[in-house]
């Protein structure tokens, strides 16, 4: 069984840092991509950054500039720093991760987090 265990989220003052970190665990071959989704009150889940095991990144348009997702496949772990937050930030922010089971696994699993919240606010 393969856990993802969120850490770093909180209150924070607009214009102010955060730093949210993500370890997988349990037994598969490799992880593929990993990323962070948000989800405010009364909204969908959205993609915020994804990484590949290649480090290939991509961000949505709003964080880009203010946000860094980075990894660390050694530890299966993915960093999500975010700076110059905003009120608009304030969500539940979700680890995902894609990743095969198996060496020989045709297609990626996809994993989610419990949810971090992140709150921007004087």
């Amino acid at each position: 069984q393969v856990q993802l265990v969120e850490s770093g989220g909180g209150l924070v003052q607009p214009g102010g840092s955060l730093r949210l970190a993500c370890a997988a665990s349990g037994s598969f071959f490799r992880i593929n991509v990993m990323g962070w989704y948000r989800q405010a009150p009364g909204k969908q889940r959205d993609l915020v950054a994804h990484i590949t095991s290649g480090g290939s990144t991509d961000y949505e348009d709003s964080v880009k500039g203010r946000f860094t997702i980075s990894r660390d496949n050694a530890k299966n772990t993915v960093y999500l720093q975010m700076n110059s937050l905003k009120p608009e930030d304030t969500a539940v922010y979700y680890c995902n991760a894609r990743l095969q089971i198996y060496m020989l696994s045709p297609r990626d699993d996809e994993f989610w987090g419990q949810g971090t919240q992140v709150t921007v606010s004087s």
